[in-house]
């Protein structure tokens, strides 16, 4: 029989693990509605991030807000980079051939990671007051899981102000709405387009430095199938939806967490199943997604 104290628990962990999907899901939601590109290289960025802030904040020492601030200028300049040599040729042709791209470059730097750090897994060890642990009656959680929370939380907000109030965020709208309208509009498309691939993968490169401070280990393909969940987060949510990447991302925390607690063993050996099982679930039931609207078809 679970206790209360188990159930807050395990319900503080899937939060915790909602919140990293979520910030992953906005970085991939804001790309997917302007170009209709599953960026599966989005995973990639996580790998970079995580071991961009490895060798500056463990190896090097450099102090947690200094290298906040690096890794996501790190991670927006590799999208820029990502953008201009990737996907900036590919415009205006078939999406596929940008899907294809994206799994091409995932791959490649997947493997130049495989080659440059080693395939064995790297332990992440953070400073320690970020693994400070405080108890209360119900629960255990450390310092890194309340910076986990409150970052997500942060971001998000700021993100929704961005694409609600400014004029970058009304264009990547406007885009997302019709490309060849906004073209005409005198909306500067490839600029627009290179911000969003700047903005979602400082996002992946945050949440690299996340989840290694969280789980204590980085690994050179860490990055695929957490980018997928992050994908299956934002189609959950609901696509182009800012609050709905961050719902999409803490069901999908929660059902693995819950699932890995309250079912019997075996089944924590399928919780990734269980993940692509919600995703079908909400396929059948709502295919806009949970707070996304019914999409017209672009022209």
């Amino acid at each position: 029989m679970f206790s209360l104290g188990y159930l807050l628990q395990q319900t503080m962990n899937g939060v915790v693990l909602g919140c990293i999907y979520a910030l992953l899901a906005l970085g991939m939601t804001v790309v997917y509605g302007i170009l209709r590109l599953i960026n599966f290289a989005h995973g990639a960025l996580i790998t970079l991030g995580a071991f961009f802030t490895y060798f500056i904040l463990v190896r090097l020492g450099i102090p947690l807000v200094a290298t906040i601030f690096l890794v996501l200028g790190f991670g927006g300049l590799m999208g820029l980079v990502l953008d201009i040599v990737a996907y900036r040729k590919l415009r205006g042709g078939p999406e596929v051939a940008l899907l294809i791209t994206s799994l091409g470059f995932y791959t490649f730097i997947e493997n130049f990671m495989k080659m440059v750090v080693s395939p064995q897994p790297y332990a992440f060890k953070t400073p320690s007051y970020l693994t400070t642990i405080f108890r209360t009656s119900f629960l255990t959680f450390r310092t890194i899981d309340l910076f986990i929370i409150g970052a997500s939380i942060a971001i998000m907000w700021c993100f929704h102000l961005f694409i609600k109030k400014t004029k970058m965020g009304i264009a990547m709208r406007a885009i997302a709405e019709n490309l060849e309208v906004a073209s005409i509009m005198g909306i500067e498309i490839n600029r627009v387009i290179s911000v969003a691939f700047v903005l979602g993968s400082a996002l992946a490169a945050f949440t690299g430095f996340m989840w290694g401070a969280k789980y204590g280990q980085i690994s050179y393909d860490m990055g695929f199938l957490t980018g997928v969940k992050a994908f299956v987060a934002v189609v959950v949510g609901g696509v182009g939806s800012v609050p709905g990447a961050m719902v999409g991302g803490v069901i999908l925390g929660l059902a693995e967490i819950l699932s890995t607690a309250f079912l019997p063993t075996y089944f924590s050996e399928y919780r990734d199943g269980i993940v692509f099982a919600i995703l079908i679930l909400v396929l059948l039931v709502r295919p806009s997604g949970i707070m996304g609207v019914k999409e017209e078809v672009r022209v």
